[in-house]
């Protein structure tokens, strides 16, 4: 759905920046998933490098070919007696699991982990619709109860502490004030086993689809994903077409990337392969399996030439671990579903520019997010660009830049720039001058356009000397 009002990245920044408990809390964690994932590489992996590159090539086999791949899934998964509904719209694939649930005279569901249902707002949608939806992941059940959307792709409640967590569970669950994590872990165990009770339709995410199979890989580390889909009689499935793979191979490549990538570990604690409803003899299972295979302009970024590789993303949530933009500001910050810097590619795409191309400012270019991706999405090129679409410039422009409304100033400085930056002579005039102007900078910066917005938060630094000479002399360096 449709992001809601947003306040001014400006004035979120500063709030994020000066939430001291946040920022520590992102810090411990982000640091220990950077530590276990490096670990976990140097230690486990003989070829990690070869592995990443399969996967790069199986996501590009499974995207070229997605139209065959999509109709040899619903063959094989109907043959399986999984039934397939498509859906175009985020509004269409919510209008479809309603049409589930009131045809089952459903008044709850209970949801694993899904970020596919955040994108298209189904809690919203449902709870308009008078039908409850309950997440049971630990982490999703932590912000619901809080009202929060999530901050973190695989660790939605990662900004909270035990003892944020231990009030939150006081106040929404009238729990006992407990700061042990085991003691916190029973009283949401204690809560959920309540709701699975009578259960009778559990929705979930799909993390890969096999076109070749007619299934669907579900992983997950708490268990409460397999209650939803083993539990109820009937199980929904929510998929994003790019989801689906060819072979069951190309699949495991997947999982064993994701996982390492992801938290850190060798792999999940929990597999589950779904590939079709109950059958006669098995003693557990859902009655119907749904999956809803749903675009919501992914096709629009197959068909484009520059940001079509950003759906191989598999959701690891890497790029988010190592970005220090995010470490610092968190993922509310992006007011987007879909933060870090994959979500700076992707949300821009998914929602258009004209809604999110804001959050484009939120990267240094340092590119670790590329250097990190699993599946080598080039992140940071599709960011610069995206900023380049940004500020009316670049051809194939991405979703929705055609409702910008572009800053005349920036546009001038922007081609002040390039002319600049493509002269040789006017860039060495411009690095042997620029102690010059130094005290001009200095002591008007706080008028001068553009270079006030630096400085509400940077110092200008002291240029001594001329930096051109200085540059010149340093040994491996030639700008003649």
């Amino acid at each position: 759905m449709s992001n809601s009002a947003k306040m001014p990245h400006e004035q979120i920044v500063k709030i994020k920046l000066n939430d001291k408990q946040m920022r520590e809390n992102l810090r411990t964690a982000m640091h220990t998933l950077q530590k276990n994932r490096l670990n976990l590489v140097e230690n486990k992996f003989n070829d990690w490098q070869g592995l990443r590159q399969r996967a790069k090539q199986a996501k590009n086999n499974a995207i070229q070919s997605l139209g065959e791949r999509l109709v040899e899934f619903e063959k094989n998964a109907t043959k399986n007696g999984i039934k397939v509904h498509w859906a175009d719209t985020d509004v269409d694939a919510c209008n479809i699991i309603y049409e589930l649930i009131k045809k089952n005279n459903v008044t709850k569901i209970l949801k694993g982990k899904s970020m596919a249902s955040e994108e298209i707002g189904l809690n919203h949608f449902l709870q308009e619709k008078g039908v409850e939806a309950i997440e049971s992941d630990l982490g999703e059940l932590i912000i619901q109860l809080n009202h929060e959307p999530p901050v973190h792709i695989v660790v939605p409640a990662i900004h909270k502490n035990r003892y944020e967590v231990a009030q939150i569970f006081k106040d929404k669950l009238n729990a006992p004030y407990e700061e042990e994590i085991e003691k916190l872990n029973s009283i949401a165990r204690t809560h959920l086993r309540d709701q699975f009770e009578g259960l009778k339709m559990g929705l979930s995410g799909v993390n890969f689809a096999m076109s070749k199979e007619g299934a669907f890989w579900l992983i997950e580390n708490e268990g409460n994903g397999r209650m939803c889909t083993t539990a109820p009689d009937i199980h929904v499935a929510l998929c994003g077409i790019e989801k689906v793979l060819e072979t069951f191979e190309d699949a495991a490549t997947m999982v064993h990337l994701l996982t390492p990538s992801a938290t850190g570990q060798f792999i999940p604690t929990y597999n589950n392969i779904i590939s079709g409803p109950r059958k006669n003899g098995d003693k557990d299972g859902p009655k119907e399996v749904h999956v809803v295979l749903f675009n919501h302009n992914r096709t629009n970024m197959l068909a484009h030439e520059d940001y079509h590789e950003a759906l191989r993303c598999i959701r690891c949530g890497s790029c988010m671990n190592f970005c220090p933009v995010y470490d610092k500001i968190g993922g509310h910050a992006y007011q987007t579903i879909y933060p870090g810097p994959i979500g700076e590619v992707i949300s821009p795409n998914l929602f258009g520019m004209d809604q999110n191309s804001d959050i484009l400012s939120f990267c240094s270019l340092c590119g670790r997010c590329s250097e990190v991706c699993p599946v080598k999405i080039p992140l940071a090129s599709l960011i610069r660009k995206l900023r380049a679409n940004k500020v009316g410039q670049g051809e194939n422009k991405a979703f929705g830049s055609d409702k910008l409304e572009h800053s005349k100033t920036e546009q001038i400085a922007f081609k002040l720039f390039v002319k600049a930056a493509t002269s040789g002579g006017i860039w060495r005039f411009n690095i042997s001058s620029a102690h010059t102007f130094n005290f001009v900078l200095k002591t008007f910066s706080h008028q001068l356009p553009v270079i006030k917005n630096w400085t509400k938060y940077k110092e200008l630094p002291d240029i001594k000397g001329t930096l051109y000479d200085k540059l010149k002399n340093m040994e491996g360096v030639s700008y003649e």
